[in-house]
């Protein structure tokens, strides 16, 4: 638009084109420089996730140059309240970390001879002391055949014909197995289960190991062997599944699974693996069930009947979901903001702004992090919370609706920014519950072992595979959450399956029961 003294005045319409045509040109010009903006994060952003760090660290790398920078000389010193409490530390002392007291010891001396223990004068030498070393010893885990012998019993007098009650020949019956017949017992199953799902071992790899010790087991057996665990222990299951509607707060993700043989699908194309988190602080379930997408009805079957909060990133399939559900309150993540802000500091040269958001999210974890290690009640913990926290986020909040005037929305910043701010409810709801915390780093986290696996099975040769694969993990991930060795429980799990029969035996085989009951 012309300046206003300029309209009161004639122009001949050469100019007034003229000047037209490079404001025009002006307005193009920062379109494409932002554009160009935009391309150039992208690329370096893509080149980071390949090759740099993925820890998301306030940049320290840039602090420390920060020591040796002359633009130090003429920074502002930094405001009162941008003063940090650093805790205290205690130096971790040089050297080789002690070997645990758990582990088994075999004292072995060795001594110098008899004849060294007398000295030159004739005196018997004394034992004054001794030094002590040790060394780790690793023995190859025992493997043998259980081979059971069931003795056959008959009557050579009436061959059976006084006893009707019972056969012409007697024998034990067969001790119940998770798995009839076959040769996997309970602590092969718990064996190859944790080495695939645990340890990321996949079957065709374990086939090669048994081969190695004379065992030929063939990854199709062990295949067919996880798919019957996981029928044999749908009540188990049913129970989990409850187990997580039961709490307070359920926190949600999801990702990417591939999958061959689904019908009136393509092989390539994307499945999604789910997990929830929840159930009772004492009681933590990790649940993992496989969706052929991402659309928002399976959150909704999945939350049928269930009411509390519900903790999620922002992915608008929440949204929908819970759109016409009552009684759950929907939370955000601090985390997955923060990782924007992180994203835009580290692509950025003049990546101030995106620093300044990331210590403003910084002191919400400290003030959450103090306020945790003290041995508050609920209500005092809750009041404390938003008397520290509510001037942080209000600060916080003014700083994004001014920078969101200022940043173009295509830049990593403007995407960081309009994320807070479409988010700020949902990310701000934590402070009404004493159960729930800045982020969703918790059901992240679950996700994890999935995604290394994933990146050493690659896929699940059909739908059952990839259901009773969610199965595995569920009880593994939610073992870890008890404080149990996955593969104990399982071997437990599995020897004491076969005998139970009602819903009171199942769940005296939950992870935080089984070895209480």
């Amino acid at each position: 638009m012309l300046p206003a003294e300029l309209q009161h005045k004639t122009i001949d319409n050469d100019v007034l084109n003229y000047i037209n045509t490079l404001q025009a040109s002006v307005k193009e010009l920062h379109e494409y420089r932002n554009k160009y903006l935009e391309v150039k994060e992208q690329y370096e952003l893509l080149i980071y996730k390949r090759f740099g760090r993925s820890a998301e660290q306030l940049l320290a790398d840039e602090k420390q140059m920060l020591l040796f920078s002359e633009k130090n000389k003429d920074e502002t010193p930094a405001p009162e309240d941008e003063v940090q409490t650093i805790k205290s530390f205690q130096r971790k002392k040089p050297g080789r970390k002690p070997l645990s007291r758990m582990l088994t010891r075999r004292p072995r001396t060795i001594d110098i001879s008899e004849s060294e223990k007398t000295c030159a004068c004739g005196a018997a030498l004394t034992k004054i002391g001794e030094e002590t070393s040790e060394k780790l010893v690793i023995i190859e885990p025992e493997i043998y055949v259980d081979q059971i012998i069931r003795p056959k019993y008959a009557c050579h007098h009436c061959e059976g014909t006084e006893n009707e009650e019972h056969g012409a020949v007697r024998i034990a019956p067969v001790e119940p197995a998770i798995i009839p017949k076959g040769i996997a017992s309970p602590s092969l199953l718990s064996t190859v289960i944790t080495q695939k799902f645990e340890m990321h071992l996949p079957y065709y790899r374990q086939e090669k190991q048994f081969e190695g010790i004379g065992a030929l087991i063939s990854r199709q057996d062990m295949g067919n062997w996880q798919q019957q665990v996981y029928e044999k222990l749908t009540p188990l299951f049913d129970i989990l599944k409850e187990t997580v509607k039961s709490g307070p707060v359920i926190q949600m993700d999801e990702t990417v699974v591939q999958v061959i043989g689904e019908e009136e699908r393509s092989d390539t194309k994307k499945s999604y693996m789910w997990l929830a988190r929840g159930g009772p602080e004492s009681k933590k379930v990790l649940w993992y069930e496989y969706y052929r997408t991402r659309a928002a009805y399976n959150a909704k079957d999945f939350l049928t009947g269930y009411s509390g909060y519900l903790q999620t990133d922002g992915y608008e399939g929440y949204d929908s979901a819970i759109k016409d559900m009552h009684g759950i309150i929907h939370v955000g993540c601090f985390a997955h903001a923060r990782r924007k802000f992180y994203e835009a500091a580290k692509v950025n040269k003049d990546a101030k702004s995106a620093q300044e958001g990331i210590k403003h999210i910084r002191k919400l974890y400290d003030i959450e992090a103090d306020l945790r290690g003290q041995p508050l009640s609920e209500e005092i913990f809750l009041r404390e919370r938003k008397a520290r926290a509510g001037p942080v986020l209000e600060k916080f909040r003014l700083w994004l609706l001014k920078r969101q005037e200022e940043v173009p929305p295509s830049l990593l910043l403007g995407k960081a920014i309009h994320y807070s701010l479409a988010q700020w409810e949902k990310m701000t709801a934590y402070l009404e519950n004493y159960n729930l915390t800045p982020d969703n780093n918790a059901c992240e986290n679950g996700i994890r072992p999935f995604v290394l696996g994933r990146k050493n099975w690659l896929f699940c040769q059909s739908v059952g595979g990839a259901k009773s694969s969610c199965g595995m993990y569920t009880l593994i991930e939610t073992a870890k959450q008890s404080g149990l060795v996955p593969r104990k429980y399982l071997n437990a799990l599995f020897e004491k399956a076969p005998y139970a029969a009602s819903p009171e035996d199942w769940k005296k085989l939950l992870p935080w029961n089984i070895f209480t009951a």
